[in-house]
């Protein structure tokens, strides 16, 4: 399945939101792919606006394996305060979008139904 999720990171701690995602710690990287994150990606705008996607066998079952890992909950910790509800962990307060369209699925549609 595919995810897309937005969040909000303060305006004024956007520099310091980039700084820490440019050096993942590597056991946050690993227990990520451990948990079956795949293809995740970040997207930052310019007034704090975070767009995260991600490809995954189930959304809530990878969810639920990264919360059992102690690095999370330290990843976690730290980033709260980039945020602007701090006393929420951010992967707690993603807001899931609705994907309404995908190119490749209806491309396939298309050549399914005109052959």
């Amino acid at each position: 399945m595919r995810v897309c999720f937005r969040s909000s990171v303060q305006p004024g701690l956007i520099d310091e939101y980039r700084r820490r995602h440019a050096a993942v710690w590597p056991e946050m990287l690993r227990a990520l792919q451990d948990a079956g994150w795949r293809d995740y990606s970040l997207f930052l705008g310019a007034d704090g606006l975070l767009i995260g996607y991600l490809e995954c066998d189930d959304f809530d079952a990878v969810r639920a394996r990264m919360a059992l890992t102690e690095v999370n909950t330290r990843w976690q910790a730290e980033m709260a305060t980039l945020f602007d509800n701090p006393d929420q962990a951010p992967d707690e307060g993603f807001q899931v979008l609705e994907e309404v369209f995908n190119l490749d699925d209806q491309l396939a549609a298309a050549e399914y139904t005109s052959s």
